[in-house]
């Protein structure tokens, strides 16, 4: 794969995190795949809570993908409740979604009936051959071997096509943010600043066959304390833990915001990574 010439970024390489939303499990474990299958009872929760991407992602995927999203044929893969896919909806983008879970899938449909949908992974795509001009994995690369995946996206792009990854990544250099998650660290004994130093092209092709251009993009949003508790809590290690360990967190998280944002509503700070390779025309 060769790629567009990208604006230099500053950050360092990051991402085979322990954030838990990213990719920090082993891909081969029982309970990696325990946490892919969590997601299904609480896509409603998922759905409302989990933030969306500023349009600013969607101006850098075309710059690094060289060609606008309207009219592009796009499969949406891992598309969960379809928060990626429809903002490439919006932009005029003909999109496919495709989505392992049963919960999630459902309630994309809800959501977004008017955009096909088909069950399936990005290890073994339902998809044929040359059949999109881009290939995006919004939150859901992580759940692939990338063994698997990267062939599979091959087979299904088109001459000239690329493939998308990005995750939204916690903004840490913000003081309640890195506070936030030292305290997610110590419940679940993971390395979250990991996220930070190793987001980088690896994730998107340990082999090293793809070139890889790197963008970090930086945004907020302002929401309710509750909603940021439930974003906490949609997260898949939270999802399989006990649930009063869960709630015992989630109790006390609560006090800990409320002395930094006495009024209730929280404003979360965002990087988003997104890593772009597009093949040979």
């Amino acid at each position: 794969m060769t790629t567009s010439r990208p604006e230099p970024h500053t950050p360092a390489d990051p991402h085979t995190p322990a954030d838990p939303r990213t990719p920090a499990a082993p891909r081969t474990a029982p309970a990696h795949a325990a946490r892919a299958r969590s997601f299904n009872a609480a896509a409603a929760q998922y759905a409302a809570a989990r933030p969306s991407y500023p349009p600013a992602l969607l101006d850098a995927l075309e710059e690094l993908t060289g060609r606008p999203l309207a009219g592009a044929r796009v499969a949406d893969v891992g598309a969960g409740t379809g928060i990626a896919t429809a903002l490439l909806h919006a932009r005029g983008a003909d999109v496919i979604a495709v989505e392992p879970g049963e919960g999630m899938a459902a309630h994309f449909h809800r959501a977004l009936p008017e955009v096909p949908i088909v069950r399936g992974t990005g290890d073994a795509l339902p998809l044929a051959d040359d059949s999109t001009d881009l290939l995006t994995y919004a939150q859901a690369w992580h759940w692939t071997d990338p063994a698997r995946s990267v062939p599979e996206a091959l087979r299904v792009l088109r001459p000239g096509g690329a493939l998308a990854l990005w995750w939204n990544t916690e903004a840490l250099d913000v003081p309640w943010i890195a506070a936030a998650a030292r305290r997610v660290e110590h419940h679940f004994g993971l390395d979250v600043t990991a996220e930070k130093r190793q987001a980088g092209a690896h994730v998107g092709d340990p082999a090293g066959s793809l070139d890889v251009v790197r963008r970090e993009i930086r945004w907020r949003r302002r929401v309710p304390l509750d909603t940021h508790l439930a974003n906490i809590g949609s997260y898949s290690v939270f999802l399989v833990q006990d649930e009063r360990r869960s709630a015992a967190f989630l109790t006390a998280e609560r006090e800990h915001l409320l002395a930094v944002f006495p009024d209730e509503v929280v404003e979360e700070v965002y990087d988003v990574v997104l890593l772009v390779a597009t093949t040979t025309p």
